[in-house]
């Protein structure tokens, strides 16, 4: 999955520039553009800046919109993206044992209510 090329595509089919999503975000025109073509992967954060900008769900930029070998993998909601965004952020702050145990808990959690 390319997240620039789908970000062009969605911007594209919106018929919106660059220079659109930057007075809507404030993302630099050139920064967009660095993303587009795959020298620059943004952040969850950022992503959702830009998919606001275009009235988007957040989830779409992920969605497997045709067969290109992803079959299988699940579909994300907005809450569970975000959810996910904000472990990632958190997470960075851990170090490996910590990171161990929160995820012992959470298995532990995800257990306790399938029973």
């Amino acid at each position: 999955m390319n997240i620039g090329e789908t970000i062009r595509n969605f911007r594209l089919q919106r018929s919106m520039s660059q220079g659109d999503i930057e007075k809507r975000t404030g993302l630099l025109r050139c920064y967009l553009s660095r993303v587009e073509n795959g020298h620059t992967i943004p952040s969850l954060d950022t992503l959702a800046k830009i998919a606001g900008a275009m009235d988007l769900a957040l989830s779409q930029f992920f969605a497997d919109g045709s067969s290109n070998g992803h079959k299988g993998l699940p579909q994300l909601s907005d809450d569970e993206v975000r959810f996910l965004s904000q472990m990632r952020r958190y997470s960075a702050n851990l170090n490996d044992s910590d990171r161990k145990l929160v995820l012992a808990m959470v298995k532990k959690m995800a257990s306790n209510t399938s029973k």
